[in-house]
């Protein structure tokens, strides 16, 4: 089989995977929400008192009475348009919210992904060099509590200690409040993004360390390791020629398929820190009954998510071989 016939297969079968997710997951997201106690015309109106007239319009208007299947039809069609709804919420069309949210989210998972994978992957390597050693073992031992320890607990400690007990950051947003837009600078957005974003990447750090350095001790136990160290080479050249090299692929594949649990990490320090991306939309929406907007969310999540995973199998299957013939060896 030629590469390119390869390559076409691989799009093509992924291609076809995206959109069979995202029919099961717009179906079983919507029926899931439809059978719920959530009414989106309760969600509208508010605290505000109608009367029963404007009430069964709206009623009409949001299709309360339409059966579920005929509900399901009608939003696909719509969004098939690229129409997502409108905000019960922010009373504007979803794609607007999720465009504003998902890019604040976005800078905010992207520091804490990169801050994760650097400090995960030093740390592994250094592990892995001093293997048996204190220097290991404590290593080891800080990430089995960084696993253990739950996100919304970290950030509320984070908070309590550097935001409100030492002042060194804001207690929240993404922004100082009472600052129009154009007054906002470049540090004010980096002074309130450094405490979600450490709280963030610190809770990624502990499996991409062990993975690291799980890979980095196989590595230097191998013969071509062995033989280098014959020839004369040792320490940090050493690691670093025949270490780093070896394992950076494999760590990078793992990184991206952490997307799921970065965005799952995501909402809830978004919601600690009221930094206002799409992690704190779906707590808005899932609590204030916004239909529209919970199933954008669901959607955009999906996307999210699955093209994190694509990245992860194209290093798979194109640009590193190494990995899949270790586990066919296996």
């Amino acid at each position: 089989m030629s590469e390119n016939t390869k390559i076409s297969g691989f799009i093509g079968k992924k291609i076809l995977r995206l959109i069979s997710l995202l029919l099961v997951v717009s179906f079983v997201s919507f029926m899931l929400i439809q059978y719920s106690p959530i009414d989106p015309v309760r969600a509208y109106l508010g605290e505000m008192s109608v009367s029963a007239e404007h009430k069964a319009k709206l009623e009409e208007y949001w299709g309360v009475n339409t059966p579920p299947q005929e509900k399901f039809l009608n939003w696909a069609g719509s969004l098939l348009k690229g129409d997502f709804g409108v905000s019960l919420i922010y009373r504007i069309p979803v794609t607007d919210v999720i465009k504003e949210r998902f890019t604040a989210s976005l800078v905010l998972m992207a520091s804490s992904w990169l801050i994760s994978g650097v400090l995960g992957f030093v740390l592994g390597i250094a592990a892995g060099m001093h293997k048996g050693t204190l220097f290991d073992r404590a290593i080891k031992t800080y990430c089995y509590i960084l696993t253990a320890t739950p996100t919304f607990w970290l950030a509320l400690i984070f908070l309590m200690i550097f935001s409100v007990q030492l002042g060194w950051f804001p207690i929240g947003l993404s922004v100082p409040i009472g600052v129009t837009a154009e007054n906002v600078t470049f540090f004010d957005r980096i002074q309130h993004l450094i405490l979600p974003a450490l709280t963030l990447s610190l809770l990624g750090v502990a499996q991409i360390a062990m993975f690291t350095r799980e890979k980095l001790t196989e590595v230097m136990s191998s013969d071509y390791v062995l033989f280098a160290k014959a020839r004369g080479e040792k320490g940090l050249d050493l690691v670093l020629r025949h270490g780093v090299r070896n394992v950076a692929l494999p760590a990078i594949t793992l990184q991206f398929l952490s997307f799921s649990e970065l965005f799952g990490g995501a909402v809830l320090v978004e919601q600690v820190f009221s930094y206002p991306g799409i992690g704190q939309a779906t707590v808005a929406a899932g609590l204030r009954s916004d239909v529209p907007l919970l199933l954008g969310i669901v959607l955009i999540s999906a996307v999210f998510v699955f093209f994190g995973n694509l990245i992860a199998d194209i290093i798979y299957e194109f640009i590193d071989p190494r990995i899949k013939q270790q586990e066919e060896t296996i």
